[in-house]
């Protein structure tokens, strides 16, 4: 009967070492799901990895997919990560997190370089946390101070154009919060969306030969066209407030800039917590960049003579 015992014990251990063993070397599988390549949406995978890598080290590996700016694309990458059963998805960007939501309520999702969490997901008074699989990182920054930006510089302008990509649902949220604020300082403000990058000199033309002043929100598809913008707007003298520091410095001459790498640790440590079993992602707030810096693109406030007050800093600088 003790031998019974003794052997019993002994598997049971046995069993225990190997399932801590299993837990300790297990591998997680991450898929990443990218709207578009251009420098932000990059900078936010880099520090996602990055931050992931640190956390579990070899016990992490992705499949790190780019959709080449078609939100379609995005819903047939996530659908191959369901079929292969991740771990967790990063969705980078407002139409990878949509297809994200439309294609899995199990897997954990992180979104990250999603400007509103409640416009983007139809959430009606969102609160700051999505629930269910769902959680992630925003890339907004305080709107009323980026019409404050362009009031301080251009305050004798009257008119001012807005641009964006329709399809882009935070794009509308962002100029439509922006409008408010710049008619309250008593610009005539105009929206000139445009639905893809196909149309994007036309309605850039137009919006120049209207206004005095542009303002162009954090927006995927612009930022992966700011060289058509500048090449538009600079000629012109045209200036451009820019929500994020890509398109910034691609074409515009100011923006109140977050750091889209540090969005990305961010993002890759709240998927540590959740991969490691210390976090709940149905209670995880959204969280948002811990500080914001004055930038301005150097080059074009040159070619504009655009003075800029000390405050600011060069990008790159």
């Amino acid at each position: 009967m003790k031998k019974c015992i003794a052997m019993m014990l002994v598997l049971a251990m046995t069993l225990s070492m190997t399932a801590c063993g299993s837990k300790k070397d297990k591998v997680y599988h991450v898929g990443i799901c990218q709207l578009v390549q251009h420098d932000a949406l990059d900078a936010a995978t880099d520090g996602f990895m990055d931050a992931l890598k640190e956390e579990l080290g070899d016990q992490v590996e992705f499949d790190e997919q780019n959709a080449s700016g078609d939100p379609a694309t995005c819903a047939t990458i996530i659908n191959q990560f369901v079929s292969n059963e991740v771990d967790l998805i990063l969705a980078n960007a407002t139409p990878a997190l949509q297809a994200a939501q439309a294609g899995t309520d199990t897997i954990p999702i992180l979104g990250t370089s999603v400007t509103e969490y409640g416009v983007a997901l139809g959430i009606k008074n969102f609160d700051g946390t999505v629930g269910g699989n769902i959680s992630g990182t925003s890339d907004l920054a305080p709107l009323d101070q980026q019409a404050q930006m362009l009031n301080d510089l251009f305050p004798d302008a009257k008119t001012v154009g807005l641009i964006y990509c329709s399809a882009e649902a935070n794009s509308q949220y962002q100029v439509d919060t922006v409008q408010a604020y710049l008619e309250g300082m008593n610009y005539t403000c105009t929206q000139y969306p445009f639905a893809d990058s196909n149309d994007i000199a036309s309605v850039v033309q137009k919006a120049v030969d209207e206004n005095e002043v542009l303002y162009v929100p954090t927006d995927n598809t612009a930022a992966s066209n700011a060289e058509v913008i500048k090449n538009i707007c600079v000629p012109a003298k045209i200036p451009v407030v820019a929500g994020e520091e890509g398109i910034c410095e691609g074409c515009g001459v100011v923006t109140l800039s977050i750091s889209y790498y540090d969005l990305g640790v961010a993002t890759g440590k709240m998927a540590a917590k959740i991969l490691k079993g210390e976090s709940d992602i149905s209670s995880m707030p959204i969280e948002y960049a811990p500080q914001f810096t004055k930038k301005y693109n150097k080059e074009i406030c040159d070619a504009l003579e655009i003075p800029i007050p000390e405050d600011y800093v060069a990008i790159g600088e």
